[in-house]
């Protein structure tokens, strides 16, 4: 009798001792989950930015957001403009006429240089090209852009072009290819070998 009332109580006893375990193990991934939570703030935060970018002088890229924040104590470190942004860049075919890309998102992650923009984006080159998309991506270690959105293109004659299963793209606008594709486009600029 004095052997089955000791077997219960060591049942009991090991049974709330695997609860405290399991109960500590909880509260540690708890506590895990809320200092990851505590490191991913902004640790910079720019109000109406005006951030110019110079290469020997020049300027090269200019930016203007109503808030910029970067993220830099985590991992993957980014920058992120919740409210919108507009770019000017001049390359070297038109300097004196910059291109422009507006969205009402973008981010940045500075690892992976890598850029993604959301949101009516317009992108306007320096020869007056306007390609519209709702989502891009460029990849600056590739100088690569690109987006599987509808892709709509106007030239600066009046051309038009849609592009509907998106586009790739060299990131200076120089080479591009259009996937499934139609449009008005103007017969000038077709090679006579190919009219």
């Amino acid at each position: 009798m004095n052997k089955t009332s000791q077997i219960p109580s060591k049942i009991i006893a090991l049974l709330l001792s695997c609860a405290i375990f399991f109960i500590s193990c909880d509260d540690d991934l708890t506590a895990m989950n809320a200092a990851d939570k505590k490191l991913n703030f902004p640790s910079q935060i720019i109000y109406d930015a005006n951030i110019i970018q110079r290469d020997s002088g020049l300027i090269k890229m200019r930016a203007t957001a109503p808030l910029i924040e970067k993220f830099e104590l985590i991992d993957t470190p980014y920058v992120v403009a919740r409210k919108g942004i507009n770019i000017q860049y001049f390359d070297k075919k038109n300097p004196k006429q910059p291109g422009t890309i507006t969205a009402k998102y973008a981010k940045m992650t500075e690892l992976k240089n890598f850029y993604k923009a959301k949101g009516n984006v317009k992108v306007v080159t320096s020869e007056g090209q306007t390609f519209l998309m709702e989502t891009i991506f460029w990849d600056r270690k590739k100088k690569e852009i690109y987006t599987s959105d509808t892709v709509y293109v106007t030239d600066k004659d009046g051309s038009t072009l849609v592009a509907t299963q998106g586009m790739r793209a060299k990131d200076d606008f120089s080479e591009y290819t259009f996937y499934n594709n139609s449009g008005d486009i103007s017969t000038k600029k077709i090679p006579e070998s190919e009219k």
